[in-house]
């Protein structure tokens, strides 16, 4: 028995039907061969995973897991990695492309989505369960109110579903919320067709200031003046979909190059 640790937001899954769905929701996308199990804990997801095809690794920061998963499952050492996932370079675990999976720490997930982000070139499907908030915020589509920064950052690069909740009793111990559980599928754009690093800025600069115009919410970045009048800043930034953000960059960017 893996007593679970607060400190590290383990909430350990219970239900194996919601395990088995969690792992069938894989598709393979862009034809990866590894797959890497973010915090398998006592392995409910692990234990279907490993029937399946290819190379897994299993990336798990708290060593009483880790003890559990060696004497509990038939792996290979060089399966299992003891440490931090957000540490982890993963061009060490498979440079030609990666699947993810996991239970997603409630603390840490949003953390965890940057990194996918920056790895967007490498990681081509992620299914993983997270609070259902955020689960839907990052799946909303532009004008929702749960619709924000990783909401634009991630669909830029992934397509993403919402696909079922999760109810608090299936865990040990039981959140105080529901879960819910998504799957991204990387799309056909291979980089941005923008500056990714001004695009960016001005995606998290919109959503600090969410009820402003992007006219008001833009200010602290001293955009070029001519931009003023353009219609997306009369618009907020929960209006404007990843290809509008795009626009908007380049507009800025061409003004600034006059």
């Amino acid at each position: 028995m893996v007593r679970p640790k607060k400190y590290l937001g383990q909430h350990f899954l219970k239900d194996r039907e919601i395990a088995k769905d969690i792992v069938e929701a894989l598709t393979g996308h862009m034809h990866y061969k590894t797959l890497v199990e973010v915090g398998p804990g006592t392995g409910i997801l692990s234990g279907f995973l490993l029937g399946r095809p290819g190379k897994l690794v299993l990336v798990e920061i708290d060593r009483d897991s880790v003890d559990y998963l060696k004497s509990h499952f038939d792996v290979e050492k060089e399966q299992i990695i003891q440490g931090d996932f957000l540490k982890l370079d993963l061009n060490t675990i498979d440079n030609t492309g990666l699947g993810i999976i996991g239970n997603f720490p409630y603390n840490i997930s949003s953390q965890l989505f940057f990194k996918i982000i920056e790895h967007h070139t490498l990681v081509r499907e992620v299914v993983c369960m997270v609070q259902d908030e955020v689960a839907r915020r990052i799946s909303s589509s532009k004008g929702h109110k749960t619709y924000g920064i990783l909401s634009v950052l991630l669909q830029a690069y992934y397509d993403i579903e919402y696909l079922f909740q999760v109810p608090p009793d299936v865990f040990f111990p039981p959140p105080k919320v529901n879960s819910g559980v998504i799957r991204l599928k990387r799309n056909e754009v291979a980089e941005l067709p923008c500056n990714t690093t001004l695009f960016k800025s001005i995606v998290k600069q919109g959503f600090q200031n969410r009820r402003k115009t992007l006219r008001n919410a833009l200010k602290p970045l001293n955009l070029p003046a001519g931009l003023s009048e353009h219609v997306f800043m009369s618009k907020r930034a929960e209006q404007l979909g990843p290809d509008e953000f795009i626009e908007l960059t380049n507009i800025v960017e061409e003004l600034w190059n006059k």
